[in-house]
């Protein structure tokens, strides 16, 4: 009985340490290497000196400003929340997938659904965003 309760506590632990344990595998500085939105793959110069910055459940977004925010993950899925900059009080759902030191991102600006797929064709507001680990 003792061991059927420590292991009914340890699946408990695993599973809410989950969102944490894949917010520590995103930490870190992250530079985008490709982008498009609509469809149309954006040029490299719109993009290049973007910096985005994970430090578990917080970012921030250097571009032509500043934004910073929370995020919240669950699976494969974000939330992001705009606290400071241009996206204050913005909500953007995505979803996420990590190889090989390469984040893959596809945004909903509108926030409304998560994306189906790491596509913008059919969603003019959908951006995917492909980021290299610094």
């Amino acid at each position: 009985m003792r061991h059927l309760i420590f292991l009914s506590l340890l699946i408990i632990f695993a599973l809410s340490c989950n969102s944490s344990k894949q917010s520590y595998t995103l930490n870190g500085t992250w530079i985008p290497t490709k982008q498009e939105m609509g469809g149309a793959e954006l040029p490299h110069s719109t993009f290049k000196i973007e910096v985005l910055v994970l430090t578990d459940s917080n970012y921030v977004f250097t571009a032509e400003s500043v934004d910073k925010g929370i995020v919240k993950y669950t699976d494969n899925k974000m939330d992001v929340y705009g606290k400071d900059g241009v996206n204050s009080g913005k909500h953007f759902a995505a979803i996420y997938k990590v190889e090989n030191n390469v984040l893959t991102v596809c945004y909903n600006l509108a926030g409304d659904k998560y994306p189906d797929a790491y596509e913008t064709k059919s969603n003019p507001m959908y951006f995917l965003s492909v980021y290299k680990k610094k």
